[in-house]
């Protein structure tokens, strides 16, 4: 199993800069992909950035060259970032982690994070 655990939002003026984080615990050698997801009350969840396992990246239009996404791996824990830079008021959602995991096993398994909000003020 793998465990996700977000912080790093709040509120933040536009054009200011926060740093999502999520560590994820437990079966860790079995992550692959890793993406960050946003909500907002009654859209769907939405992909912002992904990240395989290779480190290859992708970002959705609307952050491109303003959101950066990484990962790095510690001794029991893998980290994901998400870097925001000049943040709009667009930008407010509830970000959520997740991770796909579980191929090492011939499964295809995910895990979602509790979410963490980003208040943008114009």
């Amino acid at each position: 199993q793998v465990q996700l655990v977000e912080s790093g939002g709040g509120l933040v003026q536009a054009g200011g800069s926060l740093r999502l984080s999520c560590a994820a615990s437990g079966s860790i050698f079995s992550i692959d992909a890793m993406g960050w997801y946003r909500q907002v009350p009654g859209k769907q969840r939405e992909l912002v950035a992904s990240i395989s396992s290779g480190d290859s990246t992708n970002y959705a239009d609307p952050v491109k060259g303003r959101f950066t996404i990484s990962r790095d791996n510690a001794k029991n824990t893998l980290y994901l970032y998400l870097q925001m830079n000049n943040l709009k008021p667009d930008d407010t959602a509830v970000y959520y982690c997740k991770a796909e995991y579980g191929r090492i096993w011939a499964r295809n398994l995910e895990v979602w994070g509790q979410g963490t909000l980003v208040t943008v003020s114009s």
